[in-house]
């Protein structure tokens, strides 16, 4: 007997938390894996964010908050999104969700209908496909290059769109490749879409912080689409709040409305001690907080570094990533080859399974994310591990024949 719905059997598990999964079950069997494949900032929650949850406490801030959340946290977001965006969100366009991937999946679920076409440039982050196709949407991808930074342009966008095209997704800094987006491409974007009113734009932000490069750039600072874009973000990888489980959107009023009437059949509000603690972190000015600079310092050291390495590896092709803390090298040299055992290697799966097995270092296959001719590698750990783990990586590498 079959009791589960083909929309639950028709889903893809996610290919980051298995790989995840996985290195944390052979690091339990006793082998020395080091995993690049955990999407997570290596660092704590700061210090005064912990002490607005412990206050949040000792107030007794622990019954059912609002659906949408706490009103002094959505002023928190507003002004956050003029601060640092430039963007004029009222707290009645705001609804904070529980992690950034409500946000998404409630965004997508409220505004796509079956059959509507849904955009996706590749590589993409790997929840974005499986959302839209429980939504009922068609997933349109549009394949970009890595001599282009992995960034679609304004053409192919254009070349995309149909009748039928309900929505453009994308993240800026990008997950998995670490680039952004400039204004003057975000610009060229935008005159797309204004010239198709019944397109939408779901810009997810959420690596906005650990930017190398400087000012954030949001789609939505344009007036002429600002109507047209839901911005997502949150405070995970920024404010290293992976497990507080917050993240909010900024969207026109009946778009928010319609994910706060999604929200309050499905969770209802998000924890309220975590909303106490990122009122806190809304208010930690990224251009002067300590907290931030230094996480993005570090990041941008381990950038440095583990971009020196991989391009010490022959047969990987690697880019500069600009943002977030991944790198997206191309692999394919390496298809066609075979293991010492005499296992050919035919896509980035195979050779991520290899470098898992052989080299004990995890990482996620490119086909995840939309391209398989990469793999991604996440730099959220310490410069020791790193160099270890690309030691071994190119050792690894080196055996295939």
């Amino acid at each position: 007997m079959n009791y589960l719905s083909d929309r639950i059997n028709q889903m893809a598990e996610s290919e980051t938390l298995a790989m995840t999964q996985l290195a944390r079950e052979l690091k339990a069997q006793g082998k020395d894996v080091i995993s690049l494949s955990i999407g997570e900032p290596d660092f704590n929650t700061p210090e005064m964010v912990k002490e607005a949850a412990k206050k949040a406490i000792d107030d007794n801030f622990t019954h059912y908050p609002p659906v949408p959340g706490y009103a002094d946290l959505r002023e928190a977001i507003s002004k956050k999104f003029k601060r640092d965006n430039n963007l004029d969100y009222k707290p009645e366009q705001i609804v904070v969700s529980t992690g950034g991937k409500q946000a998404i999946y409630q965004a997508v679920m409220a505004t796509v209908n079956p059959g509507d076409e849904v955009i996706i440039p590749t590589p993409f982050w790997v929840s974005y496909k499986e959302i839209v196709r429980v939504a009922g949407g068609i997933c349109v991808y549009v394949k970009t290059k890595i001599e282009n930074d992995f960034k679609v342009t304004a053409e192919q966008l254009e070349a995309a769109i149909t009748d039928k095209t309900k929505m453009i997704i994308f993240s800026s800094p990008s997950n998995p490749t670490g680039m952004l987006y400039t204004k003057e491409e975000l610009r060229k974007i935008a005159d797309v879409v204004a010239r198709h009113k019944n397109v939408l734009v779901l810009s997810d932000e959420i690596y906005e912080h650990i930017n190398f490069m400087g000012h954030h750039e949001s789609i939505a600072q344009f007036n002429d689409v600002y109507e047209q874009v839901i911005t997502v973000n949150g405070v995970a990888k920024g404010f290293a709040m992976t497990g507080w489980r917050i993240g909010f959107i900024g969207a026109p009023k009946v778009i928010a409305q319609a994910c706060q009437k999604l929200q309050g059949q499905i969770t209802s509000a998000t924890c309220s001690i975590a909303q106490k603690a990122t009122v806190c972190a809304m208010n930690m000015d990224p251009k002067t907080s300590k907290d931030i600079i230094d996480m993005r310092a570090k990041f941008l050291e381990r950038r440095d570094l583990v971009f020196k390495l991989l391009k010490e590896i022959p047969g990987l092709e690697v880019r500069l990533p600009q943002g977030a803390f991944y790198f997206f090298p191309k692999v394919n040299a390496f298809f066609g080859k075979k293991t010492e055992k005499g296992t050919l290697i035919n896509n980035s799966t195979d050779l991520s399974m290899y470098l898992l097995n052989e080299a004990n270092v995890a990482t996620v296959q490119g086909s995840a994310f939309g391209d398989d001719e990469c793999i991604r590698l996440s730099y959220a750990t310490s410069n020791e591990a790193l160099i270890e783990a690309i030691r071994r990586i190119k050792v690894a590498l080196e055996k295939l024949k």
